[in-house]
């Protein structure tokens, strides 16, 4: 499975919690650390866990390494490695501030309207 097909899985699981303002951002040309960046947010810490606790079970569902999970705790920012995909989920105010969209701005978007419900 290539990390594409991988960060559909993450957008689907995401946007079936429930996820706000999901962004793809195609790394493979700006950053040797990963090929994709999913990012989203949500409104509390509970449905922060939430949406990464579906994103985690159905890549699992689908046999791919979850190699690290980090802010479980606190909650505010979940970053998930899944090696050429880092998944991060934020609390709405926490995006904002770090508002990785900018900081990484020359990495251009990928059109995920047909993965995720109208």
């Amino acid at each position: 499975m290539d990390s594409k097909e991988i960060s559909e899985i993450v957008v689907r699981a995401a946007d079936g919690k429930r996820a706000e303002d999901i962004v793809v951002l195609d790394m493979q040309k700006v950053s040797l650390m990963a090929d994709y960046f999913v990012i989203a947010d949500a409104n509390s810490n509970r449905q922060v866990k939430a949406i990464a606790d579906e994103v985690i079970d159905q890549v699992q569902a689908s046999d791919i390494h979850v190699y690290s999970v980090s802010g479980k705790d606190s909650a505010k920012w979940i970053l998930i490695d899944l090696g050429d995909v880092i998944v991060h989920i934020f609390q709405k105010d926490v995006r904002a501030f770090y508002n990785l969209e900018k900081l990484w701005s020359d990495a251009p978007m990928v059109n995920i309207e047909s993965w995720v419900e109208a």
